[in-house]
């Protein structure tokens, strides 16, 4: 969306623009879904977050003062109610359960850097990387939150350094040492449940 385009957008929510709402609910809604689900592991937590996300920017949209992407201040009110719900979850010592499994995001975590799965030719080439997805996505699950939050921002939002800095608090110093060390953890962990599960290793 064009800086234009979306100043004329945001007008139309600031005056509470229904149709304008729906648009924003349809461009972002997927999106920040599958952030929230990867952040919190659970999908009904991440339904509601989700929920709370766009309530919240309808609520504040006055707030948006356009020195930033809409799209990045959105997605700081989803890492931060989500930041929310984790402390919350933690305090109530609530155990984790994963659905990640209902809800899979192929395309997306193919962008994981670091991790190729190659063009799909044949049944057996589409068997492993199925099993390569689910490795990935295990983990990714199984990075520190720290990490974790910042290399789904990068590789699978595909945000640019400055917009996850923008979007976190942190500085882009920080945010590009932060997505290397867990680029370089994921890596290590895809590779240590591909050998436990008797896969071969991914080159690069």
């Amino acid at each position: 969306m064009k800086d234009e385009d979306e100043a004329r957008f945001v007008a139309r929510l600031v005056a509470r623009d229904e149709t304008a709402f729906n648009e924003l609910v349809l461009l972002f809604e997927r999106r920040v879904f599958t952030l929230a689900l990867r952040m919190l592991g659970r999908q009904a937590d991440a339904e509601e977050v989700t929920q709370d996300v766009f309530v919240q920017v309808f609520r504040n949209v006055e707030a948006f003062r356009g020195d930033a992407k809409l799209s990045t201040w959105i997605f700081r009110v989803a890492v931060n109610l989500c930041k929310n719900r984790m402390k919350y979850d933690s305090r109530r010592q609530s155990r984790r359960h994963d659905d990640l499994g209902d809800y899979e995001e192929r395309d997306a975590l193919r962008g994981a850097e670091g991790v190729s799965s190659g063009t799909v030719a044949r049944p057996d080439h589409a068997l492993e990387e199925r099993q390569l997805v689910d490795v990935v996505r295990d983990a990714i699950d199984t990075l520190e939150p720290e990490f974790r939050q910042l290399v789904l921002l990068r590789d699978v939002e595909d945000l640019a350094y400055e917009d996850i800095a923008e979007v976190t608090g942190l500085n882009v110093g920080t945010v590009k040492s932060r997505i290397h060390r867990g680029r370089t953890q994921l890596r290590e962990k895809v590779e240590r449940l591909m050998t436990v599960r008797g896969m071969n290793k991914v080159k690069g």
